[in-house]
């Protein structure tokens, strides 16, 4: 099986999100994805896009995803930040994920990002074990905090 990396376009978007929502299945989550595709899409292909996205294609069919955008530390500096890493479940242990993640550390050294971040959850073994294979730093004490859309709206 050939599977092939390229940059995400707007006509990818309804898959990605298919891909999202599996991922919040996962993740026990599948209530938080709020997100529309309209609202998805305009974030990454609007006037201002935010994300950017390398897709995975197997026979012409998106496998995964690994959607990033720029963090801004006022420590470190420009940071690539890595917010899903997602390969469908049927696809998983193929090293698809490893060409997602390694392509993503070529794209921070070509805009010579200061590092790249992202988060996992405690409990996802399999995501923890993957990135110390790359000798990554998963740091505890960090609490994550956020305002939903409602919050902001009342405030």
């Amino acid at each position: 099986m050939q599977v092939h990396l390229r940059v995400a376009k707007k006509e990818d978007c309804p898959r990605l999100l298919d891909l999202v929502h599996e991922l919040a299945l996962y993740e026990k989550a599948p209530q938080e994805v709020t997100v529309t595709l309209q609202e998805f899409e305009n974030a990454g292909f609007g006037h201002q896009p935010v994300w950017k996205a390398f897709v995975a294609e197997a026979d012409n069919f998106i496998v995964g995803f690994a959607l990033y955008y720029v963090r801004y530390s006022t420590w470190k500096g420009p940071r690539l930040y890595l917010e899903d890493l997602i390969v469908t479940e049927s696809m998983r242990g193929k090293g698809i994920g490893k060409q997602l993640f390694e392509r993503l550390i070529q794209e921070a050294q070509e805009l010579n990002f200061s590092g790249m971040v992202w988060q996992v959850l405690d409990w996802n073994a399999p995501a923890i074990n993957f990135y110390n294979k790359y000798n990554a730093y998963i740091e505890s004490g960090w609490l994550n905090a956020s305002l939903s859309k409602e919050q902001l709206l009342n405030y």
